[in-house]
């Protein structure tokens, strides 16, 4: 009696592997190498360093965003190097975050891990890698996880682009324009040229 010659899909699982899910401790415990991360469905994004350009902008914009914050005890402003937790499992990392205090209130001190949620206004720095798909992606995120208002700033083309939901822009923003916090950050205004500025010492 002959063996039976098995079908060439016969040795092989159909099953799609699943996913890593990362916990909070082996996320945090991935800084540690130096590089920053993101968890986008599952994968483990390596978001690189940034250019001098965009942590200047970064650097001019969180100053003056701290300025208002703290003088009108307005809520939390945080760095790139901080993750928020949306509600499908990805973990975000915007360049400049603000979370305002009426979301904050419940707790005591800030957890040494991950807030939930996105922050109320959120702001990207755009790098010569990102993808039209990458920053969609983010910015329906953003808003689906509490976020009200986002900022786009883009370092080359010296504009900013102004969102209040995960569409299509409310407004773009030139050198001649300001940036404004509206009801996010009050009494926010900031000049779109001083972003683009050059150096001039």
């Amino acid at each position: 009696m002959s063996a039976k010659t098995p079908s060439a899909t016969e040795n092989f699982s159909t099953d799609t592997p699943a996913k890593k899910v990362w916990t909070d401790e082996e996320f945090m415990a991935l800084s540690r190498d130096g590089h920053r991360y993101e968890v986008v469905d599952g994968e483990l994004i390596d978001m690189g360093n940034s250019g001098a350009k965009h942590g200047y902008i970064a650097i001019l914009l969180s100053s003056a965003l701290f300025a208002v914050v703290m003088a009108q005890k307005l809520g939390a402003l945080f760095d790139s190097s901080t993750a928020f937790k949306m509600k499908n499992g990805n973990k975000r990392s915007p360049d400049i975050s603000f979370f305002a205090k009426e979301r904050l209130q419940e707790l005591a001190d800030l957890p040494i891990g991950f807030l939930d949620g996105a922050p109320d206004l959120a702001i990207e720095i755009l790098s010569p890698t990102n993808t039209i798909e990458e920053i969609d992606s983010k910015l329906i995120e953003y808003f689906e996880n509490g976020s009200r208002l986002v900022w786009v700033v883009n370092p080359t083309q010296h504009y900013v682009l102004v969102y209040r939901s995960g569409q299509e822009p409310d407004r773009l923003l030139k050198s001649s324009d300001f940036l404004d916090g509206e009801d996010v950050i009050p009494g926010f205004m900031f000049p779109v040229a001083d972003l683009f500025q050059k150096l001039s010492f």
